[in-house]
């Protein structure tokens, strides 16, 4: 079992918690308030840039051309849901460029920022893989169990795609190459509990 494989069993029993988080199941039937889900794509659009930097600094980190490229993908792919988010954002009327981040995104920002500035590659991948494979889960979970095509139903396609998926292997891929358990498993299960933070403050009421 590869590493990456490993850290996502031994944290199953927080991704089962997010499956079934408040905020997701109201997301995913239909039933989220509006002003809910503004509050959730604009701390999202915020958390998505800083997320797009470190991967911008793992590229810059990077010794060999593959890992220098493959990072730079992983950071186009970001920078293509910002744009779905900043299409969102019209069609639900947010401003995001008014967004402040509130308590738990700036922790999950400055945990991020600080791992990729100081940190190892394999680190670095430990600290934004929970981001892209527990999304992945989410959308192929909530996709097989049904869900509401409105208002929010974009949300589950979007990471229900076997795209998204693919981008999450090719960061599990770099955390293989690079990472060991010791250097990735705190981050990693670090990261799913800024997740699960991040659903909670964005609230469901």
């Amino acid at each position: 079992m590869s590493l990456a494989d490993r850290l996502w069993q031994q944290n199953q029993a927080l991704v089962a918690e997010i499956r079934v988080h408040p905020f997701v199941v109201a997301l995913v039937k239909g039933s989220l308030p509006l002003t809910n889900f503004q509050t959730y794509i604009g701390q999202d659009a915020f958390f998505l840039e800083a997320f797009a930097r470190a991967y911008s600094i793992a590229a810059a980190k990077s010794a060999n051309q593959q890992d220098f490229e493959q990072f730079h993908q992983l950071a186009d792919g970001i920078l293509a849901e910002l744009k779905l988010h900043a299409s969102l954002a019209t069609r639900w009327q947010i401003d995001l460029r008014s967004v402040q981040p509130n308590p738990a995104t700036h922790r999950y920002v400055d945990f991020l920022t600080a791992i990729a500035w100081s940190q190892p590659l394999g680190a670095i991948a430990a600290a934004m893989v929970p981001c892209m494979r527990l999304y992945a889960d989410l959308g192929q979970f909530w996709s097989q169990r049904g869900y509401a095509p409105q208002p929010y139903g974009e949300w589950v396609e979007t990471y229900a795609d076997p795209a998204f998926d693919s981008l999450a292997q090719q960061l599990e891929a770099l955390l293989d190459r690079h990472g060991t358990e010791a250097i990735a498993a705190e981050p990693y299960t670090y990261a799913l509990t800024c997740e699960r933070d991040f659903f909670s403050a964005v609230g469901t009421a």
